[in-house]
């Protein structure tokens, strides 16, 4: 993607967002850009019209969107992704997660944050056929513990507390754990674990 502009009607995380991705626009109509598929609009919640401006930057210009709310909501998160954004974050994220959000919807994934997986999963899976591919066999014991505890919902960090490891383990698991499961972000994992479990709980016994 060639270029990442924040779009928004107020300064407040500017700094934070120029820290994140350096050669970042900042403006606040993005009106005359000639915004194309290869850019990422980083969308503020507190624009009036965003809601509006997400199906026309996503239908007429092609663009990957992301929005960014000084006060998350899973309501408006979830109305955003259905507009056709490809993530939803806090506007204060720190410029660390804001690279790993960037990072995930380069490669076409979906950014919803850690607290919003568990019920995306919950209301996606029963519009969903289980995957009855035995996906999750490839996977070492130690990236079956790693996926199931990223698929419930825990950030890297809970995970790495929890599974008594460090930050940096959790992220090369998951790494590997993408790869091997053709996934491409942490709600494709979740989808990947919970069609497994449903699979299992279904399988007739031989």
């Amino acid at each position: 993607m060639n270029r990442h502009i924040f779009m928004s009607g107020h300064s407040l995380a500017a700094a934070r967002w120029q820290e994140a991705i350096p050669h970042a626009l900042i403006v606040e109509s993005g009106r005359g850009l000639g915004i194309g598929p290869n850019d990422v609009v980083w969308l503020s919640a507190e624009v009036p019209d965003w809601r509006t401006r997400i199906v026309d930057l996503v239908t007429q210009n092609g663009c990957c969107v992301v929005v960014l709310s000084l006060q998350p909501d899973q309501n408006e998160a979830i109305a955003a992704l259905e507009l056709g954004a490809r993530g939803y974050a806090h506007a204060l994220a720190t410029p660390t997660l804001l690279r790993e959000i960037a990072a995930v919807v380069k490669h076409g994934g979906l950014w919803v944050g850690e607290d919003l997986i568990g019920r995306l999963l919950g209301a996606l899976q029963a519009r969903l056929p289980a995957v009855r591919n035995h996906a999750l066999a490839g996977l070492s014991q130690r990236e079956l513990e790693v996926a199931h505890a990223v698929a419930s919902g825990m950030s890297n960090k809970e995970a790495a507390r929890v599974l008594g490891v460090t930050e940096r383990t959790i992220k090369a698991h998951l790494g590997a754990i993408f790869e091997k499961l053709g996934v491409r972000d942490r709600l494709q994992l979740a989808l990947r674990v919970g069609a497994s479990k449903v699979e299992q709980s279904t399988r007739v016994p031989a």
